[in-house]
């Protein structure tokens, strides 16, 4: 019985990417990574921001997104893009508005977008960026 060969260039295709795929599960590549703790938001800023140390941090529910304020009153929002973090340091032109169940802060650049953050403080929160 002859196999066509498109069939076998087919099946070794499928097995490849299922070896590739095995292989980047293996590794841990990829994924969604999250900031769980005080101690991973903090880092992350650091990341961010070069020499930027972080006082106060509240970590958005599902840990996806940040807000910390460091010594000197500055505002750093922290969001998940892709599988990393960006931020963005607030001033003057951010704006921020609560709903019900969130705060969204809108750094005033419009390739970085807004931030939907669901924290427990949102309120201080929105007072510190409205006095900015």
């Amino acid at each position: 019985m002859d196999i066509p060969a498109l069939l076998v260039q087919f099946v070794g295709s499928l097995i490849a990417i299922f070896a590739l795929f095995a292989l980047a599960r293996w590794l841990k590549l990829g994924g969604k990574p999250t900031l769980e703790t005080e101690a991973d938001a903090r880092r992350a800023a650091g990341e961010v921001m070069d020499g930027y140390e972080a006082q106060r941090v509240s970590i958005a529910r599902g840990g996806a997104a940040v807000l910390t304020r460091d010594a000197a009153g500055q505002i750093l929002v922290i969001k998940r893009h892709g599988n990393q973090f960006a931020g963005r340091l607030l001033d003057g032109k951010a704006s921020v508005r609560e709903e019900v169940d969130a705060l969204v802060v809108d750094p005033g650049e419009a390739r970085f977008g807004t931030v939907r953050l669901a924290l427990d403080d949102p309120g201080y929160w929105a007072d510190a960026i409205n006095r900015l």
